[in-house]
């Protein structure tokens, strides 16, 4: 079949057909040894023409192991045999630390077994068109590592979310293979019975309130931290808590006053103030002590008929008593739980400060954000911030994987009862968080993360985030993640939608059936690397099929990944017996 060697140039060989194409046809995507007295190289056929067979020099067998890549290319004179089964072990099975992955289709279904480390230690994508078979390849690969005999993953941390509520089937017989083994779900679906999703205000930063409140000015970032500040003051609920409230009506008040609008608009104002904010020294009923008589505070608003108030000296004297200098400095020594409503109230308090009632930009920016947040307070995304009572960031962290009182390995978010807007922001919630938590533990990657984002080009795009808050979550993560234990995970059917950045920090790929012109183009420039033939072999794959490489495979191998079992809910819809109503 394998004739000599015509010519070689770059990374390929030209090899000269000797019995007919016919027979030569079934070599596609198999294995070539070049053997030349004490060497062996291993190349992939091509293509195969009429009189040519091409291969591609894939590596070369030194000391019984095999090695990727090639330094010199093999003498014309070699000779030339299709791989053995002892070869491919060597190209298609992990050397330690394994589970099987999948069988190779080309060669009687050979397994192919894959380093654990290699893979799960680097970002990963798994691409594909709908209906591939990426979901259940996804759910085949995690099932098949918690079946691995002899290896019981008990501090996995597999956070799974999942747009469709897809996963929940897939792991709900985890702890059926080990009684150590849990499953957990987290929901957005308020009626399914499952534990509702819930994420605590305090421990979010000014970049994710920015990204929850979807700021869009450099300005409106002040102006959040500056309500979170005062929604921290406020959760003491102490009397220097009161103090601070006191203080910041009193500032604005006595900017009311120092203007040179008539008195009544001047009351219109305080007025208007009063009752967005007020305290039981700032409201209408206040007393207010003179000398020998009380006044309420709404009286020492009566304009005289110079059209003055008529006890504005009354007046400035208590207002100024409240004005405590020293109160601006003040930073409080701790955060506590407070709720939507709490920093609704903190914002009031932020738009009657820092002069932003007099600064219509600033006003209108932070107007924005008002109007954004008490969206939030009385729409149906609340409850998701309804937390009972205060907890730390590694308690929250612990909770999430823990069910009845268990370590769970895998927890499934399940997504699909929220808008694109509100899933993007809640998986940016959670990947800070889980990065925030990594980045403080006194060793570094003890506790390993993966993050597994099921339909990733809807929450890993090239947004606005970069210019807003100075960076995206995601990239930062696909940057820095790896060192300190977070590792993501893609799974998509559209790659060009997905940042540049994070694709580009991907090392193991797993390419299913895949037809979009533009999909291909991308996958081929963000893997500069990368043989361009790789990324367009799956057009043709069966379902479930797919080419796995990156940093966990010698080579490029074809996968055929099994069924897995139980499978996620990601059929399609059965249209005839939907239909059907004969019987």
């Amino acid at each position: 079949m394998f004739g000599k060697i015509v010519y070689m140039n770059n990374n390929v060989a030209h090899i000269k057909l000797t019995q007919g194409l016919e027979a030569a046809s079934n070599l596609m995507n198999m294995h070539v040894v070049f053997e030349d007295g004490n060497s062996s190289f291993v190349a992939e056929v091509e293509d195969v023409s009429e009189e040519l067979i091409k291969v591609i020099f894939l590596g070369e067998f030194v000391n019984g192991r095999f090695v990727g890549g090639i330094i010199r290319k093999p003498p014309l004179t070699s000779s030339l045999r299709l791989i053995n089964d002892h070869e491919l072990d060597l190209i298609l099975s992990a050397d330690k630390d394994s589970f099987q992955m999948g069988i190779s289709p080309l060669y009687n279904e050979h397994p192919i077994t894959v380093n654990i480390n290699e893979l799960f230690g680097h970002h990963m994508a798994v691409f594909g068109n709908t209906g591939s078979g990426k979901s259940c390849s996804f759910a085949s690969m995690l099932q098949s590592v918690f079946k691995t005999p002899g290896f019981l993953p008990y501090n996995a941390n597999f956070l799974i979310f999942d747009t469709y509520g897809e996963y929940r089937e897939a792991f709900r017989d985890l702890n059926k293979y080990n009684p150590n083994l849990n499953f957990k779900v987290y929901t957005t679906n308020k009626k399914d019975g499952c534990e509702l999703l819930r994420i605590p205000l305090w421990l979010l930063n000014v970049d994710d309130m920015a990204l929850l409140l979807s700021a869009t000015e450099h300005s409106q970032i002040p102006i959040i931290e500056r309500m979170l500040k005062i929604v921290s003051i406020f959760s003491q609920s102490d009397e220097k808590s009161e103090a601070y409230k006191n203080h910041l009506l009193a500032k604005a008040i006595m900017s009311v006053l120092y203007t040179n609008q008539p008195a009544a608009a001047k009351r219109n104002d305080i007025f208007s103030l009063i009752g967005t904010c007020s305290t039981s020294k700032f409201n209408l009923d206040a007393p207010v002590q003179g000398i020998g008589y009380v006044r309420k505070f709404r009286e020492c608003f009566l304009i005289d008929r110079e059209g003055n108030f008529s006890e504005s000296n009354l007046l400035t004297s208590y207002v100024s008593e409240f004005i405590k200098d020293e109160l601006d400095k003040y930073d409080p020594d701790t955060i506590n739980f407070y709720t939507l409503k709490d920093l609704e109230k903190a914002l009031d308090y932020t738009l009657i400060s820092e002069g932003l009632l007099q600064n219509e930009k600033a006003y209108s920016s932070a107007i924005t954000l008002k109007v954004k947040l008490h969206s939030l307070v009385i729409g149906e995304y609340a409850d998701y911030f309804a937390c009972d009572k205060y907890i730390t960031l590694d308690n929250y962290i612990a909770s999430l994987v823990t069910v009845n009182g268990r370590k769970a390995q895998i927890v499934d978010f399940n997504l699909e009862d929220v808008d694109d807007w509100f899933g993007r922001v809640i998986t940016k919630l959670f990947s800070h968080l889980v990065f925030d938590f990594v980045k403080k533990l006194p060793n570094r990657a003890s506790i390993p993360f993966h993050i597994f984002l099921e339909e990733a080009h809807r929450y890993v795009r090239n947004d606005n985030d970069n210019v807003l808050i100075g960076y995206n979550i995601f990239e930062r993560i696909a940057k820095e993640g790896r060192k300190f234990g977070i590792i993501l995970n893609l799974i998509s059917q559209r790659p060009v939608e997905i940042s540049e950045t994070v694709v580009s920090q991907c090392s193991n790929f797993l390419i299913f059936r895949i037809n979009h012109p533009r999909d291909i183009d991308y996958i081929k420039r963000m893997l500069p690397n990368i043989n361009a033939e790789i990324v367009e072999k799956p057009k043709s794959f069966h379902p479930g099929v797919g080419v796995a490489f990156g940093s966990a495979f010698k080579v490029p191998a074809i996968v055929k990944m099994p069924m897995p079992n139980p499978a996620p809910g990601s059929s399609n819809c059965d249209v005839f017996a939907r239909w059907n109503v004969s019987r």
